[in-house]
């Protein structure tokens, strides 16, 4: 019986979690976290490790002789996953891609070099460049967008509302507070539409499952509240998101595995925002994905760490959707609906992140969303709709 590595016990590994035991896998669990959720699933390894601490995580890896290793819907394992496949001579990504899949400004030099759309940036360490950065972005005539260089999750991102010296120090120091080394990108707003496209890599073969339509709140933070598959474009655009996606992938030398890659639709064509080199979060590829296409992208990616060949053949073409729920701040009392709204013929899960009694901030990342609603539907347009009758249901009572 194969053994596979997951790093993450949240819930956002749960999928890969429960998929791997479907699959008569034996799997080591590994999170530092000795309460997460992960490890309350029956029959698994645990290893109360930080998901980052990678000699820790190489000695748990060499002691279980694991044959794969994956994470899911988190970028900072990815470095980790690297320095496994490499000590054991598993398949994944190398050390070199998953420094250029986890720190933004390498992405963006890697993307540069390849010719790759982007954005103008500007990677900067100290307060004097980041200012200077600033300038230049103003002068060029953009709006400026800043982020941690080394963060995911919408954390630490912030929209200058204008060039006011407060509004620059005060997106300085709430960047700065999420980015762990202390760097930051100053780039260019880029306006349009957004897309992510969830791909995996096969022998250095990138396949394109599906285009996913993106729905955030406006600035400053852009959080991520709803996903709908399929994409709403035409054929011919998405054609060409395609294409700047593998080219991307292509420049981060991801030949092994999945891919996440964020996209905006400028004026001047698509642009990549970044590129995670594991599947996509907010229930994209773990849900939405096999509701829109039947292809179980969390089991393809188990496959492929595994050394085997995933089954990639689209099953059918419906739409999938997500929505989340967001009430207004103050502390968790209780929630009505719920069971109106699993009710409604094509709602998939209604679900929830936050417990009562918990004090809800305001929404400035995708960590303060409360809840979730889950829908397929025979085109896309259905799966919005239904996704709006059951949000409808769902009332919030805050104190």
């Amino acid at each position: 019986m194969k053994k596979i590595m997951i790093l993450g016990a949240s819930i956002l590994q749960l999928p890969a979690i429960k998929k791997a035991k479907e699959m008569g896998l034996e799997v080591v669990v590994v999170d530092m976290n000795p309460d997460a959720v992960g490890f309350q699933t029956e029959g698994i390894e645990k290893e109360i490790i930080s998901t980052i601490d990678i000699p820790e995580i190489v000695k748990a890896a060499k002691r279980h002789a694991i044959d794969g290793i994956m994470t899911l819907a988190t970028d900072m394992p990815m470095r980790a996953v690297a320095a496994v496949a490499k000590e054991m001579n598993l398949i994944g990504i190398s050390a070199d891609t998953a420094v250029k899949a986890t720190n933004k400004a390498e992405m963006r030099k890697a993307l540069k070099k390849a010719g790759v759309p982007i954005p103008v940036f500007y990677k900067v360490s100290t307060k004097e460049e980041y200012l200077e950065a600033v300038g230049k972005i103003k002068e060029a005539g953009y709006r400026c967008i800043i982020k941690p260089a080394d963060n995911s999750g919408s954390r630490g991102i912030d929209l200058l509302k204008d060039y006011d010296s407060e509004t620059v120090e005060k997106a300085y120091n709430y960047s700065k507070e999420s980015s762990r080394s202390g760097d930051l990108m100053v780039e260019e707003y880029m306006e349009g539409s957004e897309v992510s496209v969830e791909t995996l890599s096969v022998n250095g073969v990138c396949h394109v499952i599906q285009i996913t339509d993106k729905l955030t709140t406006d600035a400053p933070y852009f959080v991520e509240m709803g996903h709908t598959q399929p994409s709403m474009f035409a054929e011919d655009i998405k054609m060409r998101i395609s294409e700047v996606a593998k080219a991307g992938i292509k420049a981060l030398g991801i030949n092994h595995g999945p891919s996440h890659t964020e996209i905006k639709l400028t004026s001047t064509g698509p642009k990549i925002v970044e590129i995670g080199a594991r599947l996509g979060g907010g229930c994209i590829t773990t849900h939405l994905v096999p509701l829109s296409t039947g292809v179980n992208m969390v089991e393809a990616n188990i496959r492929i760490a595994l050394g085997e060949t995933p089954d990639l053949c689209k099953k059918y073409d419906k739409g999938a959707a997500i929505r989340f729920l967001q009430p207004l701040p103050g502390i968790f009392k209780s929630v009505e609906g719920v069971d109106e709204a699993r009710g409604i013929s094509g709602v998939i899960e209604v679900g929830f992140m936050k417990k009562i009694g918990e004090v809800i901030p305001e929404l400035s990342n995708g960590l303060d969303r409360v809840g979730y609603v889950i829908t397929q539907g025979n085109t896309r347009e259905e799966a919005v709709r239904l996704c709006g009758e059951a949000v409808k249901k769902i009332k919030f009572e805050m104190v």
